[in-house]
Formats: C-alpha cells, sequence, structure tokens
C-alpha cells in the first residue's frame, strides 16, 4: 500500500510549475492542473478532478487568509455565490454517485467537458474587457435584487461546473462577478471569489473522496511542489506584465482544450 510519504517528484515539480503561473496570475489552478494530470500522467480524469478540488481547497484557503487580511473579501458576494454553489454541488455529487464516474465513458465525458471549459476560461482570459463592454451596460442597470439573484445562479453554475471539472471557478466566476458587480474594486472581486472556491472544492473534493477518487499521495506531492511555487509566483507578479501572462496561459488552455476536444 501506498503512503502518504511515498512523495513522487514529478508531480512535486507539476505542482511548483502550475503554482508558479497561479501566483502571478491568480487563475489557472484547475485549468492546469487537472489537464496536465490526464494529458501528461494519464491519471483518470474523474481522479484528476477529485484531487486537484482538494488540492485547490488548500491552496486558495491561503489566498482567503490573505485577502481577508487586506479586507478584500465582500463577504455578502461570497455568500451570495455559496447560495447557489453549495446545493448545486451537492445534487451534482448525489447523480455522479447513482452513474459512476470511474467508468471509461465517465472518464471521457469529463475529459470532454474539461476541454470545453478549458477553451472557455481561454476567451475570458483574451476577451474579458470586450465581453464586458458588450453586457456591462445591460447589468449595471440591474436593481440589487436582480443582481443577488443572478449571483445565486452563477455560484449554482459554477458548483456543477467545477464538481464535475474542477474548472471555472477562477477566470470563469471573476469575469462573470466583474460583470454583475462593476463598480467593485477589482481586488474585492479576485478575494471574493477566492473565498468562495473554498467551500466549493472542498465540498466537491470530499464528495469525491466519498466516491472513491481522490488520490492522497498524489495530493500530498502536488501541494509540496504548489505551495513555494505560489508564493515565489506571488513575489515575481510584479516583475512581468499581467497581459503577457494572460495571454500565455490562455494560449496554453487553447492548446490543451483542443486537445481534450479533439
Amino acid at each position: 500500500m501506498s503512503s502518504l510519504f511515498s512523495i513522487d517528484f514529478r508531480f512535486v515539480l507539476s505542482g511548483f510549475f502550475v503554482g508558479l503561473l497561479v501566483g502571478q496570475t491568480g487563475v489557472g489552478g484547475g485549468a492546469l492542473m487537472t489537464p496536465l494530470l490526464v494529458l501528461l500522467f494519464g491519471v483518470h480524469p474523474s481522479t484528476a478532478v477529485g484531487t486537484d478540488l482538494l488540492y485547490a481547497s488548500a491552496t486558495k484557503t491561503v489566498g482567503t487568509l490573505v485577502h481577508g487580511a487586506n479586507h478584500t473579501v465582500d463577504w455578502r458576494i461570497t455568500g451570495r455565490l455559496a447560495a447557489g454553489s453549495i446545493p448545486a454541488t451537492m445534487l451534482t455529487l448525489l447523480v455522479a454517485s447513482h452513474y459512476g464516474m470511474a467508468t471509461h465513458g465517465s472518464g471521457r465525458v469529463i475529459a470532454l467537458m474539461l476541454g470545453v471549459l478549458l477553451l472557455l476560461t481561454a476567451v475570458s482570459l483574451l476577451f474579458r474587457q470586450q465581453l464586458l463592454r458588450m453586457v456591462g451596460p445591460t447589468l449595471d442597470r440591474l436593481p440589487p435584487r436582480q443582481a443577488a439573484g443572478l449571483t445565486v445562479i452563477t455560484g449554482a453554475v459554477l458548483g456543477v461546473l467545477v464538481t464535475l471539472s474542477s474548472v471555472g471557478a477562477g477566470a470563469l466566476g471573476v469575469t462573470a462577478l466583474l460583470a454583475l458587480y462593476p463598480r467593485e474594486p477589482l481586488p474585492r472581486i479576485v478575494g471574493s471569489d477566492i473565498a468562495h472556491a473554498v467551500p466549493l472544492t472542498l465540498l466537491a473534493g470530499l464528495g469525491h473522496w466519498w466516491l472513491g477518487s481522490v488520490d492522497w499521495v498524489l495530493l500530498a506531492s502536488l501541494l509540496c511542489g504548489s505551495v513555494p511555487g505560489i508564493i515565489l509566483g506571488s513575489h515575481l507578479s510584479s516583475r512581468v506584465p499581467d497581459r503577457v501572462l494572460r495571454t500565455v496561459l490562455a494560449a496554453t488552455l487553447v492548446v490543451v482544450g483542443g486537445k481534450l476536444v479533439f
């Protein structure tokens, strides 16, 4: 039987690489880690998703503590997202437990969904400003009650997507919140999205553990690499232009997403 001390340095290095990018861009954890595990290491998609969800809950807890200390979390927005995502996550897990997630067929479905979401994430990274200009004026006139309702619906959609693919809580969530709350400063939008990702990924990850699709040795290896990677990436973030980083990340997601879909 494998031990938690059987650290695989291939995964440590992968965790460091992804952590470095996440520390610099703020997105890309699930969008990079899960396809990396599937395509490069041949991990079953359901195991990759389940392990990555618990990996994300651990790393984003650290991010939430930092944002909370800096007062860049709007807990009202976080609560609205959770009001939609938590029930949606539980329902998705129940459906997944009924149909099973470890079969070859389910693995193909998860990989296909992952590829589509990676392509959507790349679009949101490359064309975020254009998308916001298109929908911003309409959403800016929404009454507060409708904005709150749409936030709950956004949380529900993210709950389903993240539970099945581990992708969506980052770039897609931030883009949706920027459209719904255009007057909120970007750091508070990012902080609120990260804070919401903690209970979402933790619940979804525990659900995958219940379904038997979490590799604890793999998780430990990834965390050993990602923690120093995120710290280093955060220090380097001000030295590399954000536009360059997002373009490189988006191009990577297009290539990986296209390989998963086609």
